[in-house]
């Protein structure tokens, strides 16, 4: 009789897991399904994030080039390249050139890096710099660190 009982336990087995199979095939082949899917929009979304930096990048430089306005009516155009080539000709570090401008040297960094822009109040007090030298620009910082 044990032997009965190991065949019955070996059919019971074999069915349940025949059953298994023929149930579970539908749910295999939706899951693989789900995730090639899955894979395809992930490639979708960094496609697109790579076209949105491309054009956030290039509507930076855009405004950067774009003339701004002070409060006076005149048009100060500003760019990046600019502050610095500005910067190296009156032999400035940020920090001293953010005194002059009246802000922090960080934020004269992120402007040389294009990652901020600067107010219209601040492209007009850099416009204003543009036409002095050397020497006045340190008899001014001195000025600056006296007040």
């Amino acid at each position: 009789m044990p032997n009965v009982a190991a065949l019955l336990k070996t059919e019971i087995v074999r069915l349940s897991r025949k059953t298994l199979r023929q149930s579970l095939a539908p749910l295999q082949a939706a899951s693989l399904s789900h995730r090639q899917q899955l894979a395809s929009l992930k490639k979708q979304v960094q496609a697109l994030e790579r076209e949105l930096a491309a054009l956030r990048k290039q509507a930076g430089k855009a405004a950067a080039a774009a003339p701004v306005a002070d409060e006076g009516g005149e048009k100060h155009r500003y760019s990046a390249k600019g502050l610095r080539s500005l910067r190296t000709r009156l032999d400035l570090s940020a920090e001293e050139l953010g005194k002059l401008i009246g802000v922090t040297a960080q934020s004269v960094y992120n402007w040389e890096a294009e990652k901020t822009l600067p107010r219209q109040s601040q492209v007009a007090a850099i416009a204003g710099l543009r036409g002095i030298g050397k020497k006045e620009a340190r008899a001014r910082l001195e000025q600056t660190g006296a007040d």
